[in-house]
């Protein structure tokens, strides 16, 4: 008996049986609600770190590759640039023009190596690498293997790691050797027999 009544004893005050059960009722209830709350806490707080990670990151690859789009319109004219210094100039004058032109594009190309810009210029009979060369023609040359650079059009640039215009090539392709003309024969004979 006195067990039972310890049972419905709080803070040793005796308590009805229904509110008693009531009350734990709530405390089970407050409790569930406390770890869902908690977990809810967890997962969010999980979610804000993954995120704050993700941004760093991206910001880390704005930074790092930054120059891209203004690189894309910068090799044109480094393009241009130095296809007027392979020019070779006859007046004394317009080879001193050159000559500071020259010593400009080697500071400009200097600018484009601090930023981490490389050039990939493929030389002349190494074999065809897609991954960074494109090639624009195919010409036939039988003493070459097939898809051996021949010509260089223009240098292809990276950025860091990143491709930003491919290496412009022609390459070698062997003569596509004709089929023979047998179903043309074959018919001619049929049609004899």
């Amino acid at each position: 008996m006195k067990e039972e009544e310890e049972k419905n004893s709080l803070f040793g005050k005796k308590v009805p049986k229904e509110k008693l059960q009531k009350a734990l009722d709530e405390l089970d209830k407050a409790k569930a609600d406390r770890d869902h709350w908690k977990n809810e806490f967890y997962r969010s707080y999980a979610d804000m770190q993954n995120l704050r990670k993700a941004l760093e990151d991206e910001k880390r690859v704005a930074v790092r590759y930054r120059a891209e789009g203004f690189l894309e319109k910068l090799l044109p004219a480094l393009d241009a640039f130095r296809l007027a210094l392979q020019a070779s100039p006859e007046n004394p004058e317009a080879k001193n023009y050159q000559i500071g032109f020259q010593y400009i594009y080697k500071q400009l190309l200097q600018a484009l190596v601090d930023e981490g810009v490389t050039e990939c210029a493929p030389k002349l009979n190494e074999p065809y690498d897609m991954t960074y060369m494109h090639a624009v023609d195919a010409e036939v040359h039988n003493d070459l293997p097939e898809n051996t650079v021949i010509k260089v059009y223009s240098a292809g640039y990276k950025l860091h790691d990143r491709l930003i215009r491919p290496a412009m090539v022609g390459v070698s392709r062997k003569e596509e050797k004709k089929a023979e003309e047998k179903p043309a024969e074959e018919a001619d004979k049929a049609a004899q027999a």
